[in-house]
């Protein structure tokens, strides 16, 4: 039997406030410290990082679809309450990932060695640092490869509170690496590196230390079965479609970006993906806290609350994420002037680009989860991971005959409405999910919701010349007007109670 949905509703409240606790720990901490290496590096070098580490980042295609396998197979079992096959599945799991990672390594330090020192533009002075950034980088995958089954035990028993305490630890040693990466002896890029993969080592021990003590599944024992390796290797293979098309739209296109513009161009976009991934954040730990509920309540069979979870999962992570990223595209200049001092030239309109395409991306997020629950995608990966792919070839394109390098953010905006439309009609046939229940219940409150929103930042930007005063009012009126144009249009009137309810639980508990 699937727990009451008002039971169920508070856990991903409860959950969702630790995860922002965290996030928000995290976050002042990340934007210390990428002001600080960027500084300390300088434009070049974090070029070079970024690009280098998204080499090893592409071999990461294939693991990213076995991690969704992963944790699609630990919820599920948690779903249908049986241990034995959990444990089964957790055994193999980690089976799985000691070979990925082994085949990766192998990977990487052939075709990836060779490409970063032949064939990508790197100046000549800083190739022996770029090499030990590479190898480091490896080291670095590898360990967060062999961790992904215990991460993912954690959150499929929706346990975000051990994710808010080892964040402390994390947030410490970026504190520690900022401080001493311009006072070491040694190379500035080559010391980061190393910090960065003795810090992911760290953390990686910890969180698996903590599933030993806490799951009973989580212990590891060699288990070869047969069918379900083929079972989970088989989802894997299809979901490579998906995974793959995601890596040509990031890491791919920022290869390109290295190959026709050079390191200071990807050290732009690399700015502009750390803007996109704090601020995607607040929407990350909404999504987290919802996704396992998701996969266990179309395990049970509960598809009315499965809906429900994808339209308002849907719709809530539009919101959160459209509280920042309006004010956030209309003073983005003033936002990075004043957060790093030394800004690259395309890194103001790359973030604004990036914000976008998040906008459009987090309308997908309860969808996919969905899909991946069914554990049916043959077709659906085929379809919409086929479409993903065409970011990269479009931005080539672009590139080849002369356009800017924002063109290829243009490439991906236009397949991911493409994907969108796909994703309604295919999951229309997979779990009877209405594209006209999430036009109503979803775009349309949303677009709604935008639209009003960006009215009076528009007006302000037009009127007043930058400064800190106009970031404040295009701040306060943007998230003002949202506000109320989501209490009147966004949520119906039973969100509103519940949400008029949380409150009052919430006060109630603060003055106890």
């Amino acid at each position: 039997m699937n727990e009451p949905t008002t039971t169920s509703s508070k856990r991903i409240a409860k959950n969702t406030l630790l995860l922002y606790g965290r996030m928000l720990l995290l976050m002042v901490v990340s934007l210390y410290t990428s002001r600080v290496v960027l500084n300390a590096l300088g434009v070049d070098d974090f070029g070079i990082y970024n690009v280098v580490g998204g080499v090893v980042t592409m071999f990461t295609v294939l693991s990213g679809s076995l991690n969704a396998a992963i944790q699609r197979f630990i919820t599920f079992e948690l779903g249908t309450g049986n241990l034995n096959q959990l444990k089964k599945v957790f055994s193999s799991a980690v089976t799985i990932q000691i070979g990925l990672a082994l085949l990766m390594i192998l990977i990487a330090e052939t075709v990836g060695l060779w490409f970063v020192n032949y064939k990508m533009v790197i100046p000549e002075e800083r190739l022996v640092a770029a090499n030990w950034c590479f190898q480091l980088s490896i080291i670095t995958f590898a360990i967060n490869l062999i961790s992904v089954p215990y991460n993912a035990a954690i959150i499929a028993h929706e346990k975000m509170s051990a994710f808010a305490y080892i964040s402390i630890v994390e947030a410490v040693g970026r504190f520690v690496i900022a401080y001493f990466i311009a006072i070491n002896p040694i190379d500035r890029l080559i010391f980061y590196a190393a910090m960065v993969a003795l810090l992911a080592w760290s953390v990686r021990l910890i969180y698996t230390s903590y599933c030993k003590r806490h799951f009973e599944e989580c212990t590891y024992h060699f288990i070869y079965d047969h069918n379900l390796l083929k079972k989970m290797l088989g989802f894997a293979g299809w979901n490579f479609f998906g995974a793959g098309s995601w890596q040509l739209m990031t890491q791919g296109v920022n290869l390109l970006i290295n190959v026709f513009f050079g390191v200071t161009v990807n050290a732009a976009r690399g700015i502009a993906v750390q803007v996109d991934n704090a601020v995607m954040q607040f929407v990350n730990n909404f999504t987290t806290a919802i996704n396992p509920q998701i996969t266990k309540s179309y395990a049970s069979g509960d598809k009315l609350y499965m809906f429900s979870l994808i339209f308002k999962g849907a719709k809530y992570s539009y919101f959160l994420l459209m509280f920042f990223a309006i004010p956030l595209i209309f003073e983005m200049r003033f936002v990075l002037h004043a957060w790093l001092g030394i800004v690259p030239e395309h890194a103001i309109e790359f973030a604004r680009l990036a914000l976008f395409v998040s906008l459009i991306m987090v309308l997908s997020n309860t969808m996919i989860t969905a899909m991946l629950a069914t554990g049916d995608i043959k077709k659906y990966q085929i379809i919409v991971g086929g479409l993903g792919m065409l970011v990269f070839p479009l931005a080539w394109l672009f590139f080849y005959i002369g356009l800017p390098p924002e063109t290829a953010y243009l490439a991906t905006i236009l397949i991911f409405i493409c994907q969108l439309i796909c994703r309604l009609r295919l999951l229309y046939e997979m779990i009877g999910l209405s594209p006209i229940e999430y036009i109503k219940k979803v775009l349309v409150k949303t677009i709604a919701v935008s639209l009003l929103s960006i009215v009076i930042p528009f007006l302000l930007i037009r009127t007043m010349d930058e400064s800190i005063l106009r970031f404040l009012l295009v701040g306060l009126s943007s998230v003002v007007v949202s506000v109320i144009a989501i209490w009147f249009i966004g949520i119906n009137t039973a969100e509103r109670v519940f949400f008029v309810k949380s409150v009052k639980n919430i006060k109630s508990r603060i003055l106890k």
